[in-house]
């Protein structure tokens, strides 16, 4: 029985809290939910095109929305600070004209604030990105998983887990391979997990990553 659920999800209200706080009308739900999407899209690709990014690694862990009257507050958890530290308010102004004018806001201004988080290599969609980078650079599977393990063992994490589908090495038949160090309790709904899926397009075709980061049991 492949029973299979979000760990994010089914942690929600114990570890895990919801990454949009806003509330409207039901009939309104899934416009508010459209603009979340493209709020998060927006950043991604201003980061994209304006940081020349050596490693393929943006190092956004995370974009939190809080929607008010007059103002959606955007708070962008970074894990290398390199990225937006030149010039630091000069970009921030930037990206708030760039996500201004490719939402449209009239009624609502974006308020844009950048966090920094202690342990980069200890968030899955960083480690995520970076296992992308390694697969796109022709590099084995199985050394980017190593790699992103070690990466993970210095962020000081119970546990990870991560599980890689598709034409590995192109191979002309799919599979999936997966790797496992540490306790990784995903039935236990009190244990902090961290998780990410997130696709990477190879000139095989695409392959799916999925890591599960063992942090802490509350």
């Amino acid at each position: 029985m492949g029973q299979k659920i979000n760990p994010l999800g089914f942690r929600l209200g114990t570890t895990q809290s919801h990454h949009s706080l806003w509330f409207t009308q039901p009939k309104n739900y899934s416009e508010g939910l459209q603009k979340d999407q493209k709020i998060r899209n927006c950043i991604k690709n201003f980061v994209q095109k304006n940081l020349k990014i050596s490693s393929g690694v943006e190092g956004i862990a995370c974009i939190e929305i809080q929607k008010r009257v007059d103002v959606i507050q955007i708070i962008i958890y970074v894990g290398f600070p390199k990225l937006l530290i030149e010039s630091k308010a000069k970009r921030i102004e930037k990206l708030q004209l760039y996500v201004e004018q490719e939402l449209n806001c009239v009624n609502q201004k974006p308020n844009i604030t950048i966090v920094r988080i202690a342990n980069p290599y200890g968030n899955p969609n960083i480690l995520a990105e970076f296992i992308a980078g390694q697969l796109k650079n022709r590099v084995s599977f199985r050394k980017a998983m190593k790699k992103a393990i070690e990466l993970t063992e210095q962020a000081n994490t119970k546990g990870i887990q991560i599980q890689i589908a598709g034409r590995l090495d192109g191979k002309e038949i799919a599979r999936v391979e997966w790797i496992r160090e540490g306790r990784v309790p995903l039935q236990t709904i009190r244990a902090k997990i961290d998780y990410c899926s997130y696709p990477v397009r190879t000139i095989y075709g695409v392959l799916g990553i999925k890591i599960w980061i063992f942090v802490d049991k509350e």
